[in-house]
């Protein structure tokens, strides 16, 4: 593993979200004592830290173990002022008219920062419980319809359609949103039927983080696809970072973090993976075959999360310059924006800004080159560096 210092070659630097998670939080994948609940105190934390530390946005996804997004949304608006956030929206369930009305409420509420990721299904058995029935591409045909529907609805139209899944006559939004002409939405999808829902309808394209050569091969489909429609799309990956000050110690933590794992676990995985029709989650879970022995598909790029946890299952791994590194050959092949995630989200969020941040060309977010203890005398140390005048916090003992 090569050790150098490498920054992101970009004229403006690539978009960087981050991750809440509304399932609940941890340091150890498994089973664990330092489970954390996703209370709304928690996310609200990570979601104002986020902010300050200057993430371009923040993912809020969906499923049945998680809190609804839409509310979780809805409960960031008034802790949160520049930070986008990027909202599951699930055209496998409800009406989208109804569902234009909230969008447009939302992106009021939030002055325009409001992002649409598109989720048609995934999990037959999840939709299930849901009560809705739909085989894999079908879902695909269905958001087709209610894409159309909704994109028309935030255009401001009246719209009558007639589909095969959809019947609405007279539809119409009154409060458009902030956005113009609607907020932009995004998507993942690795099957031929998703590429082509993406390249009809969506602004941005993300791929789970798969070998480079891999994701090119996905980013130049969905390039064909969208110019046939006239289209261009924007490209980014999603992945998890085990970011550390040498690859040595990154290498340790994400062992650590399967540690305790049981062959058991790993086992039921595997077998819950097999039972989804999800071509994404299949060629997630193919790059590590549930073998905890060959979980480096890529230079610095790790399965291991993959082993237990569903969607996104792989993590870039090593020192700031190596995973720098890694990123520019995402952006290389067209990568515009990444979706982050470490474990625990609270810290790894402030980790990654402190020690990569600089080197995608975004704002430092540490003070470099100085003496800090946080002690009531650092103004003394600065003074006798710099030769000036300083004022420092003073502590004195009460008599």
């Amino acid at each position: 593993m090569t050790e150098n210092t490498h920054t992101i070659e970009n004229k403006t630097h690539p978009e960087i979200f981050w991750f809440l998670p509304t399932s609940g939080d941890t340091r150890y994948l498994g089973k664990s004592d330092f489970g954390r609940a996703p209370t709304n105190a928690y996310l609200r934390s990570i979601a104002t830290t986020s902010e300050s530390l200057g993430y371009d946005g923040l993912l809020i996804p969906t499923g049945s173990s998680c809190l609804d997004p839409w509310v979780v949304a809805s409960s960031l608006v008034p802790v949160t002022s520049r930070i986008k956030l990027l909202v599951a929206l699930r055209t496998s369930l409800g009406s989208p008219v109804a569902s234009a009305r909230q969008a447009a409420s939302l992106d009021q509420a939030l002055n325009g920062r409001l992002l649409l990721n598109v989720v048609p299904g995934g999990d037959a058995t999840e939709l299930a419980a849901e009560g809705i029935f739909l085989d894999h591409d079908t879902r695909y045909k269905y958001a087709d319809e209610y894409l159309r529907i909704w994109r028309e609805v935030l255009q401001g139209q009246t719209v009558d359609f007639d589909g095969e899944h959809f019947t609405v006559k007279g539809g119409k939004n009154f409060f458009p949103p902030v956005q113009s002409p609607y907020p932009p939405l995004y998507f993942g999808g690795s099957s031929p039927a998703a590429h082509d829902l993406a390249a009809k309808h969506v602004d941005a394209y993300l791929t789970w983080g798969e070998p480079p050569e891999a994701v090119a091969e996905k980013f130049a489909d969905i390039r064909r696809r969208a110019a046939e429609y006239d289209r261009t799309i924007k490209l980014g990956v999603r992945l998890h970072v085990i970011v550390r000050e040498t690859n040595e110690e990154a290498w340790a933590d994400a062992d650590r973090l399967i540690s305790k794992l049981s062959d058991e676990d790993i086992a039921k995985a595997m077998q819950n993976y097999a039972k989804m029709d999800s071509v994404g989650q299949a060629r997630m879970a193919a790059l590590h075959g549930g073998d905890r022995n060959k979980l480096e598909v890529a230079p610095n790029l790790w399965a291991g999360v993959g082993l237990v946890r569903g969607g996104a299952g792989t993590a870039l791994v090593g020192d700031a310059q190596t995973v720098a590194q890694r990123l520019q050959e995402y952006v290389d092949i067209g990568a515009d924006t990444f979706v982050l995630s470490g474990y625990p989200h609270l810290e790894e969020s402030i980790r990654f800004a402190e020690l990569v941040f600089p080197l995608l060309g975004k704002q430092a977010v540490t003070v470099n080159d100085r003496a800090q203890t946080g002690g009531a005398f650092d103004g003394r140390g600065v003074q006798q560096q710099s030769g000036s005048a300083s004022t420092a916090c003073v502590a004195l003992p009460t008599a």
